[in-house]
């Protein structure tokens, strides 16, 4: 019978993030990792495999986060308009820390076409929908974009934005969403 997980891949996982942000992306080892999370190498690599999973592993952490917190502002067969609606709420929602960590970690690991692609994928999917001939689409589209754009324009120190700005541009672009009659 093999012998039951001992390594707690969340707790590894946040070890990551924190080595990469008080050292930088170089500093991403196999064995770094390992001495940051209190484990062997060979336990490390057992878990995840190689250092290209354990990266993939902790993207794919921060997409389903975020497609969760959007999941809960959304049924199962929201309009292109309602999914929009919750991703820009979502983002909206993210706490300056998580906001920090995520637009760093991005930053630092998107310089590889592999982990690029992961992301690329992803975003076509929240894009998929947004059909340029459809009014109502193409407004969803805009409001992506704009809370995309916000958060990392503040997050990657272009744009100094306080809480309560943060909190009025979003509450734009949620009227970016609003059929005419409720904009007005």
């Amino acid at each position: 019978m093999a012998r039951p997980r001992t390594i707690d891949r969340k707790n590894v996982l946040d070890c990551v993030e924190q080595l990469v942000q008080r050292e930088g992306a170089n500093a991403l080892t196999l064995d770094a990792v390992a001495r940051e999370a209190g484990i062997t190498k060979g336990g490390l690599q057992y878990c995840f495999g190689s250092k290209d999973d354990l990266i993939s592993a902790l993207i794919d952490r921060w997409l389903d986060a975020f497609d969760a917190r959007v999941a809960r502002h959304i049924g199962p067969d929201a309009s292109v308009v309602d999914r929009a609606r919750a991703y820009v709420r979502a983002v909206s929602q993210l706490d300056d820390t998580t906001q920090a960590r995520i637009a760093g970690m991005l930053v630092t690991l998107l310089q590889s076409p592999k982990y690029l692609q992961k992301i690329r994928a992803w975003y076509a999917g929240w894009f998929s929908g947004c059909d340029p001939d459809c009014e109502e689409a193409r407004q969803a589209r805009t409001a992506l974009f704009a809370a995309e754009g916000a958060f990392f324009l503040r997050n990657l120190g272009f744009v100094e934005m306080d809480q309560e700005w943060w909190h009025t541009v979003f509450a734009d672009f949620q009227r970016l969403l609003l059929p005419d009659t409720q904009a007005a």
